[in-house]
């Protein structure tokens, strides 16, 4: 069961509760954002106590951590505020420790949260995937229109995550003060965000606060767009990022996806007639990745 529709959700109210998954230390505490109920996998809110620590170790999970505020130490180098990490499964990392307190925004993708502590990697893990940057020093902001169609100026952009398989990525975002955008847009992908700081406002929506965060599924209106004093915020998404833009805020997700496979359909005729078949090309295989797609449940209709 893919992740409902959360939109507008602001977490401050919520309370932290205690995590008690096997593995973890005392002194974790976590704030459901969003969660697949399916897999386990998730976008959390945590909050490490002074003094918490982790013994060198991985997760079967890919996770995805951003530092909000406060620093933590792997080893004997320490992470402070806009630290990203992006640690594939099966990686270990080395002995964890928070002297002070930390607060981070922790994306578990794939399967649910865990750790088990080990000083050796998975045998199937890739380490060489292994990142750790910092976001407010070593990468420059970029303008929003990289992604073409644009949003309108304003918008600017710090990549932390691309997949060069779907075109997935994780990123910073901020809109300047007085940033507004009078049209409606939608996407083929989900999409994620979390507000670092800052108010936003949307047409359908309302205000989105510090604390504010959402999780839109694809073809769902989103816009127009304001934000009178700016907002900086992490955002994701599962595949590639298309704006489709318009200006009838009434139309209905069935509608938009119809829109956009006909654009599909006057883009790449070729492929769309094959994709439409009377035979039916159903079992997709990539030859450059011929094992992608083995875990890949949406298809498992097709060997009935």
């Amino acid at each position: 069961m893919p992740r409902p529709h959360i939109e507008p959700y602001d977490e401050r109210p919520a309370a932290y509760k205690r995590m008690t998954l096997p593995g973890f230390s005392k002194g974790m505490h976590y704030k459901v954002l969003s969660m697949d109920v399916d897999s386990g996998a998730c976008s959390l809110k945590v909050k490490f106590e002074g003094g918490y620590k982790l013994p060198p170790g991985m997760s079967y999970s890919e996770l995805e951590m951003f530092i909000v505020s406060g620093s933590i130490t792997y080893g004997d180098t320490t992470y402070g505020e806009g630290h990203y990490f992006l640690i594939p499964p099966g990686v270990s990392m080395p002995a964890m420790s928070v002297s002070r307190g930390a607060v981070a925004i922790m994306f578990y993708n794939y399967g649910e949260p865990s750790f088990v502590a080990s000083d050796k990697d998975h045998p199937l893990a890739e380490r060489y995937r292994l990142s750790i940057v910092n976001s407010t020093e070593d990468i420059n902001w970029m303008p929003g229109n990289r992604i073409v169609p644009s949003v309108a100026s304003g918008c600017m952009l710090k990549l932390l995550k691309y997949d060069l398989h779907t075109e997935a990525h994780t990123f910073l975002y901020c809109m300047t003060p007085g940033f507004q955008q009078d049209n409606i847009s939608y996407h083929d992908c989900c999409e994620e965000s979390y507000h670092i700081w800052g108010t936003s406002w949307m047409m359908q929506f309302g205000d989105l606060p510090t604390g504010g965060y959402f999780w839109r599924p694809p073809y769902i209106n989103h816009g127009a767009f304001y934000s009178k004093n700016g907002i900086i915020a992490i955002g994701r998404t599962d595949a590639h990022l298309h704006n489709y833009f318009h200006f009838n805020p009434w139309t209905s997700p069935k509608e938009n996806a119809d829109r956009a496979a006909a654009r599909f359909r006057r883009m790449k005729p070729s492929l769309y007639k094959w994709v439409r078949a009377p035979e039916g090309h159903n079992h997709f295989v990539d030859f450059e990745y011929p094992h992608y797609h083995d875990h890949d449940h949406d298809h498992d209709h097709d060997h009935d």
